[in-house]
């Protein structure tokens, strides 16, 4: 198995429970607010991601 595909899956794996977490436990006014910037907040992890691969390999 490829390494760096298993990092990207459990990293956006938890990504994703993260969010669903975040998104369940706040109030109704802040999920709007989480909505805005979960975008954001993805493409980030997905950077992190890439450079902590890249270290690896």
């Amino acid at each position: 198995m490829d390494i760096k595909s298993i990092v990207k899956s459990v990293t956006f794996g938890t990504a994703a429970g993260l969010v669903c977490y975040t998104v369940t436990a706040a109030s109704s006014g802040k999920k709007k607010s989480i909505k805005r910037n979960a975008g954001k907040a993805l493409k980030a992890a997905g950077n992190v991601l890439d450079e902590i691969t890249s270290i690896i390999m």
